[in-house]
């Protein structure tokens, strides 16, 4: 179609016709009409989870996505945006009206919701207190399927040990107790152990990929990949070194492969592959826009790893999926590296998408709480979702469209904002204006949209509680406590007499009809 630009303002000339929105309306309304609901078992489950994606990420990053590909970004159709079923989840904790990773985490994957900071315990657990943590630990989605012969993994752009893929394995009174040099001595002279030592031991995990070389290995361990940097080197006061204790429990019994770079990743063959250990920094992976692609894969080129290791057991597999620097570029107030992180997250999914059948695979996308972005002002059609707004505040002084309700982007000097109608607000350095100081960004209370497509994906429409996903998925899957889904999926063999609704034995529920149908034509016969 022929488009129309000038300076920020976009017009396609074929939006000016009634017939274009009318006919985009028809095709969308026929699409819906034709959807059939897949009420089969889900053999293979998907989860993916973008920390802290809100809606208003979701929306911007959309935006973003087109923009990068010369478009004007509004119209554009995500990956996410094609999933046909879509409901909102609330956040809050048990404690608090707005909550962290860890409390979120539980919540979607063990379908307990619990208090601030806590993870893999329920709300009877208090934060940083090991004795509250004992006999409240809660188990999920992950131990479910692994207990039911599936092979499960993590991938993340985070340390492995952070809130959300502990929540898959951890139980923790504390989502900061990565190692044993971040416990308290009580803690540990109470029994509690570290996160990292808890991925070794709690559950049979098959994939392990993102960051957190730091916190497997002990103090004086020099990384591999910055020796001369003291602070990326190991932290474990207790002398242990769990990689290569990782590599000892698979010794001889299963093709297991350890990686720290993308050379030694890129070699490893899924077909040959039982187990992978990746960790690609001592801390959190780097940002996409800041990624080496030479040394870090990508997060579509990890989830594509783990889930062509995983879809090898025949039984089928659980993957857990986060992007997790979402969430630290919005704490930092920049939201170049978040909506950045987003798109990526998307590109993830779709490739998630190709290798996977909707069919028998259930596939989920949602988020575990939001951020304070706002999306104001009133910018022109196909405007930079970086840039700024045409309309000025009262000051007579620019703002971007994209601002955060606190945060370190507070810039009042002597009551008075700065000045960017100079200042490039689209680079990857530009901290976004708060309205109020906080060195960093919290997070927000809204709920959060949860998108599924494939088995039983219709499960996730409406306004639920988040712990109400966990639940969903292991009906969905006949994993967990609920099985009653496989229960109504054996087929009765054929002939096998049943119990029709009235009570009476009925062939494959077809006999009572079938009797009477006949009797009725013998009194006929008689009567002539």
């Amino acid at each position: 179609s022929f488009a129309v630009r000038t300076h920020f303002f976009y017009t396609e000339v074929e939006e000016e016709n009634p017939e274009f929105w009318r006919a985009q309306a028809k095709q969308t309304l026929q699409s819906v009409l034709d959807r059939k609901l897949n009420t089969k078992v889900a053999k293979n489950i998907l989860f993916f989870l973008g920390d802290g994606m809100g809606i208003t990420t979701y929306t911007a990053a959309r935006i973003l996505k087109g923009q990068l590909q010369n478009q004007s970004g509004e119209e554009t159709v995500m990956t996410m945006d094609t999933f046909p079923y879509v409901g909102l989840a609330k956040t809050y904790s048990v404690d608090f009206q707005i909550a962290d990773s860890a409390a979120t985490a539980t919540a979607y994957l063990c379908g307990v919701k619990t208090n601030l900071n806590t993870v893999g315990v329920n709300a009877a657990a208090r934060n940083g207190i090991c004795r509250t943590q004992k006999g409240n630990e809660v188990t999920s989605i992950l131990k479910w399927a692994k207990d039911a012969g599936k092979s499960v993994g993590i991938v993340t752009t985070t340390r492995v040990q952070h809130a959300t893929p502990a929540g898959s394995y951890a139980h923790s009174a504390s989502r900061t107790w990565y190692s044993d040099a971040d416990m308290p001595d009580s803690a540990i002279g109470e029994g509690c152990t570290d996160i990292s030592s808890q991925l070794l031991k709690n559950v049979d995990i098959d994939v392990i990929i993102g960051g957190g070389r730091q916190y497997m290995t002990p103090r004086g361990t020099k990384d591999p990949e910055y020796p001369a940097d003291f602070s990326s080197g190991g932290k474990r006061r207790d002398g242990r070194h769990l990689i290569q204790e990782w590599q000892n429990m698979k010794n001889g019994k299963v093709a297991a492969h350890y990686a720290w770079n993308k050379t030694e990743f890129d070699a490893i063959d899924p077909e040959t592959t039982d187990y992978l250990m990746a960790l690609f920094e001592p801390g959190d992976l780097r940002y996409e826009a800041e990624r080496d692609p030479s040394m870090d894969p990508s997060i579509i080129e990890t989830t594509e790893k783990a889930i062509r290791i995983l879809q090898k057991n025949p039984k089928g597999f659980f993957l857990l999926v986060e992007s997790g620097r979402i969430d630290q570029a919005h704490h930092q107030g920049n939201a170049y590296l978040a909506l950045h992180e987003a798109v990526a997250f998307d590109g993830a999914i779709a490739r998630g998408l190709e290798l996977t059948s909707e069919d028998d695979t259930l596939t989920i996308a949602t988020a575990d709480h939001s951020h304070p972005l706002t999306f104001n002002g009133f910018p022109f059609r196909g405007q930079s979702i970086l840039g700024k707004s045409p309309l000025w505040g009262t000051d007579m002084l620019p703002y971007t469209t994209l601002m955060y309700g606190n945060g370190p982007g507070h810039k009042i000097v002597n009551g008075k904002r700065p000045d960017i109608r100079n200042v490039n607000t689209n680079s990857m350095e530009y901290i976004q204006l708060s309205a109020a100081p906080l060195d960093s960004t919290t997070h927000s209370g809204e709920d959060v949209v949860v998108l599924a497509r494939g088995p039983m994906a219709h499960l996730f429409s409406g306004i639920q509680e988040q712990n109400y996903i966990a639940h969903a998925l292991g009906y969905a899957a006949c994993v967990g406590a609920d099985l009653r889904h496989c229960q109504e999926h054996i087929t009765p063999a054929v002939g096998r007499t049943s119990i029709s609704p009235n009570g009476n034995g009925a062939a494959g529920g077809l006999a009572t009809p079938i009797s009477i149908l006949l009797a009725s034509l013998l009194a006929f016969r008689i009567l002539m």
